[in-house]
Formats: structure tokens, C-alpha cells, sequence
């Protein structure tokens, strides 16, 4: 009988995972904290690349799925200066390389591709201790406990897994944004819809102040903010006031176009900070039976658009490595795990090198929601 496997987490990484496992007639259950699928906002537009994320729902055999859901015209793509003025306004090229879809929608998919009760809401993970040959015990914040034989922390920045394999914790990567919306912008605020195009938008230069923002569905702007600045810095802003914080960060960008300080003035949500957090450089670990992480539980680095990408082929590699390596557990995880340290360290080089981010590097988060706890 195949090993049952326990997945913590239920963002990208995770359910791709489980969707390849059960694809191959493996049993998965996924454990997440989140009561529901619709607990919280599951972020903006994802950028789903045709080297990683298209190769991973592709082993998941949801291609047809995953092209119904494309927004069309969003690859999109515009860089202007403090002062406005449009220095690459490109088309979409409708080639397919790097399709934008709505996060929400894409892990909708997914937990659609599964079985019924695949998905255990509601499972906050408190505790994971090692009992021996390679079995652990994931303990819940309700009491309830699970033993597997086979677990895979796919919990993302602050995962509750981790510590089983490494020492490693987060630590602040010197950016934070500031999230703000525009809803039915083209009507409602036309000189920001103008300035951001089609698609999406970058505006500023090397310095420590940038703007970024995506068109999603339905005429909304979603809009971050990104100064470099220390943690100590944002404490100054009180985010409990929303038009106060809205005017003390456009304040940062003081000479800069009002179609562009009006993504943070003219917000319709109250501005929301998102510090960013990275894991050490080559982040690794000695094979730990029974254990493994994919995604940011792995390797969290500097935003590069990779992340969500990144996750998901990380759990196609690992169901497929399973597949291909049946009842032998330590074999599938050390061939999963010999591909996916030097892919998450050549991507962290890439994050590290400030003349590479566009837009799309920059503003597509993994799991933005997520703050220590």
C-alpha cells in the first residue's frame, strides 16, 4: 500500500503536491490553518512562468484548467520614472510564457482537483516532534494530534515544520510594502488607471522608494508601496488611522507624479504594511527521515516572482519523486531534495541582483499574508 502523506500547509506548494500524489494513487491529507478556503484574501495576480509553474500544473494535468482562468492582456508590462514619464510600455505578446492569473482563482483550482476531505480546515499546527524511524507527530492547537510516517511542511514563511530539519528562521530582508487597493479604477480614479496601463507597472529606480501595481479583474488596482526602510522606521505610522498612514507614506514620495502618489492617497482599503523576510543564503539541510519542506518553508527569498512558481514545482518534483520511488520514502525525498537546493539557490542569486527585478519580479509575493505568530 503506498505511504499515506501529510502535508501541512494548504497554499500552492502544498496542493500541487497533493494533487500530483493523487494523480499517481497516492494518498495525501493536507492539514491548514485557515477555517475555510475563503478565510482571508489570497493575494493579487500570479505570473505563471512556462519554465516552473506551467511545468507543475502540468504534471498535475490541469493545463486545459489553468489556461480557462489566464486574464487576457495582463503580460502587459510598463516602467515609468518618479516623474511619470513611460520609459518600456510593452504589450502583451500573447506568446503564453508568463500568463497572469488571480491567485485566488489558481488555488481554488487546485483544491478543486482534489478529492473531497482531501483538505483538513480549520488545523493550526502548535507542535511537530521526531518519535524515531522516521515518524513525527504534528500536534494541533485544539489538542488533537496525528502520527505519519511521511510529513511535508508546506507552511510557508514561519512554518511549524522546519525546526524539525534546521535552526533557520526568518529574519527581516530590509523592505516592507505598503498594500493599498483602487476599485473600479478607469471610472473612479482615471489619471492612476492611465499611469498603470493594461497590466502592470513599476515605477521608480534603484533607489529605496519604488511603486508597483497589477489591473486585476473588474478595473481594480493592486498597489504596493516598497521602502527599504527598518522595521523601527514604519512604527512611526499608524496604520490604526488609515488616511493618516496613507498620507505619511505618500509623504515618502514627496516630488514624485500625483498619478502616482494617488495609488496611496486615493486608496478605497486601508493601507495594510507587509514587511518581507528571507531565509538565509543556500538554506539547506541534513536528510532528516521522514521530513521534508517545499516552498517558502524551504527557501523564502527576496521577492523575484518566483515564489508561487517555485512552490509549485517543488511539489510536482517531490509527488513525482515519490512516484517514481515507491515504498522507498528516504530515496524520493533525498532525489527531490538534491534537485531542489541548488534551484532555490541559483533563484536566490537572481532575488540578490539588483539590475535584474521588473515588475513582475518584484510585486508578485508568495504568501503575503503571512506574519510570524
Amino acid at each position: 500500500m503506498a505511504t499515506h502523506v501529510t502535508i501541512i500547509g494548504a497554499g500552492l506548494g502544498g496542493l500541487t503536491l497533493a494533487r500530483v500524489l493523487h494523480v499517481h494513487g497516492i494518498p495525501a491529507t493536507v492539514y491548514e490553518a485557515e477555517s475555510s478556503p475563503t478565510a482571508r484574501t489570497q493575494g493579487g495576480m500570479l505570473d505563471i512562468h512556462d519554465y516552473n509553474g506551467q511545468l507543475a500544473l502540468l504534471a498535475a494535468g490541469l493545463m486545459d484548467e489553468f489556461h480557462a482562468i489566464v486574464l487576457e492582456g495582463r503580460q502587459a508590462l510598463r516602467s515609468l520614472d518618479r516623474e511619470g514619464n513611460v520609459l518600456v510600455d510593452e504589450d502583451d505578446d500573447g506568446t503564453g510564457g508568463r500568463p497572469e492569473v488571480q491567485r485566488g482563482e489558481l488555488r481554488q483550482l487546485l483544491l478543486d482537483s482534489l478529492p473531497a476531505g482531501t483538505v483538513r480546515w480549520g488545523h493550526k499546527v502548535s507542535d511537530v516532534r521526531a518519535l524515531g524511524e522516521g515518524r513525527h507527530e504534528v500536534t494541533f492547537a485544539d489538542g488533537g494530534t496525528v502520527v505519519t510516517s511521511l510529513l511535508v511542511g508546506a507552511d510557508g514563511a514561519w512554518s511549524r515544520v522546519r525546526p524539525v530539519l534546521s535552526t533557520a528562521s526568518p529574519g527581516y530582508a530590509g523592505t516592507s510594502f505598503v498594500e493599498t487597493y483602487l476599485f473600479d479604477a478607469a471610472t473612479r480614479h482615471p489619471a492612476a488607471a492611465k499611469a498603470v496601463g493594461g497590466g502592470s507597472m513599476f515605477a521608480g529606480d534603484h533607489g529605496t522608494r519604488k511603486i508597483g501595481a497589477q489591473r486585476e479583474k473588474d478595473e481594480t488596482l493592486h498597489v504596493y508601496a516598497m521602502l527599504s526602510e527598518p522595521l523601527e522606521w514604519f512604527s512611526g505610522i499608524d496604520f490604526d488611522d488609515p488616511a493618516s498612514a496613507a498620507a505619511q507614506v505618500a509623504r515618502a514620495f514627496d516630488g514624485w507624479a500625483p498619478e502616482l502618489t494617488a495609488l496611496i492617497t486615493e486608496s478605497d482599503t486601508a493601507p495594510v504594511l507587509r514587511p518581507l523576510y528571507s531565509l538565509p543564503a543556500g538554506h539547506r539541510w541534513d536528510r532528516v527521515p521522514g521530513v521534508t519542506l517545499v516552498g517558502d518553508a524551504a527557501h523564502l527569498i527576496p521577492p523575484n516572482g518566483e515564489g508561487a512558481n517555485l512552490a509549485m514545482l517543488d511539489g510536482a518534483d517531490l509527488g513525482a519523486a515519490l512516484a517514481a520511488h515507491p515504498g522507498d520514502i528516504e530515496t524520493a525525498l533525498f532525489a527531490y531534495e538534491r534537485v531542489m537546493f541548488p534551484r532555490s539557490a541559483e533563484q536566490l542569486a537572481t532575488a540578490e541582483d539588483p539590475d535584474h527585478p521588473t515588475l513582475q519580479d518584484v510585486i508578485n509575493i508568495y504568501a503575503l499574508d503571512e506574519q510570524p505568530s
